[in-house]
């Protein structure tokens, strides 16, 4: 074993502390990819995996649609009350932050680490759940910019 996975094998610590299955599951997927010799998938997954990714979570989300779980009538009763316009807000505001997140952890890889690292400290210590790194990637881009251009 080489210096490359120890970055790894830390999250891997933190994610079992955490009681994290997600990113324990990911880490020792990456880790047999690497220790199989399939090491040439690794450019193909980090360009793919993360549209993959959203796409089985959003298939998920939707489920429920699916199997006839919500209705029109439901659907429609979500902008009558304030709860529900709050909630609509809330989902835009954060999928807009997911979305300033994808490009900033493709830019700088280096935070990946930081914010997992973050998330599993959030799960163990203060009994979060381990969701959202682009959303917080989100977060770190819009407070990172705000700094910036308060510097500037």
């Amino acid at each position: 074993m080489n210096g490359e996975n120890l970055p790894l094998l830390l999250i891997l610590v933190l994610a079992v502390i955490g009681d994290n299955t997600s990113v324990s599951v990911a880490v020792l997927v990456l880790l047999l990819i690497k220790f199989l010799g399939l090491g040439s998938w690794l450019p193909v997954i980090q360009n793919h995996g993360l549209n993959l990714g959203i796409i089985i979570l959003t298939v998920g989300v939707l489920a429920p649609l699916a199997q006839g779980g919500v209705s029109i009538r439901e659907m429609l009763a979500a902008f009558k009350g304030s709860t529900g316009f709050i909630s609509i807000a809330v989902g835009i505001f954060v999928s807009w932050m997911a979305g300033r997140g994808v490009p900033f952890m493709q830019g700088t890889p280096e935070v990946v680490t930081s914010l997992i690292v973050g998330t599993i400290i959030g799960v163990c210590f203060f009994h979060g759940l381990a969701i959202g790194p682009l959303i917080a990637g989100g977060l770190v881009s819009l407070i990172v910019s705000m700094v910036q251009q308060f510097h500037s």
